[in-house]
């Protein structure tokens, strides 16, 4: 396995990421899980954020004490799914900024088709997470990862739930600066791009959509 790519195989993390493979988990227990799993993936991927010391005044005595340092990060949720990850990584970073990216699979080419796209200022000084649930061809993580390097990112991550080996190798192809960190790296795709064995499809299952 590549060095850029980071399993958090956790064992709350592979807990919860067996209840939201089974067919029969509801959507509502399916979003909880994604938000509670997501919490947990970003303790790993933030474990490098820069810090700064500051002089605090705790209630036995005054200390330096490490606070964090530079410009706020930015998470960017790939639409529509990876609103779902986006949400409980914020609960732990709320001050956090925002962008979206929407691109949708074109069911016959399997290419990453762009539909929106709004991110925060002053992107190129900001370290930037980028999250999508299943990382399947690859086509839409490195068409994102794409399009924040264009904006000016510099500094950018890539977090998932499930990844499959050969969305692993697109996006070390195209961006080999970028750190993965998925939850489980899968078999292989299938002939509909899924990732087997996977869960599904991850936005219908939040939404309970087909």
């Amino acid at each position: 396995m590549s060095d850029m790519v980071r399993v958090v195989d956790h064992p709350l993390v592979q807990h919860k990421l067996t209840l939201m493979r089974e067919r029969g988990t509801p959507s509502a227990v399916f979003r909880q899980l994604l938000r509670e799993i997501s919490f947990l993936l970003a303790y790993e991927v933030l474990r490098d954020l820069p810090t700064a010391s500051k002089t605090i005044e705790t209630p036995i005595a005054e200390m330096q004490a490490p606070v964090l340092s530079g410009k706020k990060l930015v998470l960017v949720s790939i639409l529509r799914a990876g609103n779902g990850l986006l949400d409980g990584m914020l609960d732990l970073i709320p001050s956090a900024r925002v962008g979206h990216i929407g691109l949708y699979r074109d069911p016959e080419t399997l290419a990453a088709v762009e539909y929106y796209l709004k991110l925060p200022d002053h992107i190129c000084e900001r370290p930037v997470i980028a999250v999508d649930p299943m990382l399947a061809t690859g086509n839409s993580a490195s068409a994102a990862i794409g399009r924040l390097k264009q904006a000016g990112a510099r500094d950018i991550k890539f977090a998932c739930l499930l990844a499959a080996p050969e969305g692993i190798a697109a996006v070390g192809k195209a961006h080999p600066d970028v750190h993965v960190y998925t939850a489980a790296i899968d078999s292989h795709l299938d002939d509909h791009g899924y990732i087997v064995p996977g869960l599904g499809d991850a936005g219908d299952r939040m939404y309970g959509t087909k």
